[in-house]
């Protein structure tokens, strides 16, 4: 079974940078996209971004667009989120998920297969 680390996460002020890494425990051989989710205290897991594996297209939500920058390390079979310009609305455990297929909605947390625990990030004002 596939698990996902996430690591990078922390404690910021408003404005400022963190870098978030998810890699597999173990080789993966089918993974179409990975993506970055979070969810706040009381509200619903939201969509943040994502990278196709082969091609690396990128997609992102609104609310992160300019600000987020998610890449990908074919090599290390790693996938990074650049978070800049940090605001308080950002702090949540951010996830890391892969998509082993075309199939569904590549911001749809429901296609995803598999998961990390989580990391905390927090943003103070």
């Amino acid at each position: 079974q596939v698990q996902l680390v996430e690591s990078g996460g922390g404690l910021v002020q408003a404005g400022g940078s963190l870098r978030l890494s998810c890699a597999p425990s173990t080789r993966t051989f089918s993974t179409y996209s990975m993506g970055w989710f979070r969810q706040a205290p009381g509200k619903e897991r939201e969509f943040v971004a994502a990278i196709t594996w082969t091609y690396g297209d990128r997609f992102y939500a609104d609310s992160v667009k300019g600000r987020f920058t998610i890449s990908r390390d074919n090599v290390q079979n790693t996938v990074y989120l650049q978070m800049n310009s940090l605001k308080p609305e950002d702090t949540a455990v951010y996830y890391c998920a892969t998509k082993s297929g075309s199939y569904g909605y590549i911001d749809n947390s429901r296609d995803y297969d598999h998961w990390g625990q989580g990391t905390q990030v927090t943003v103070s004002s």
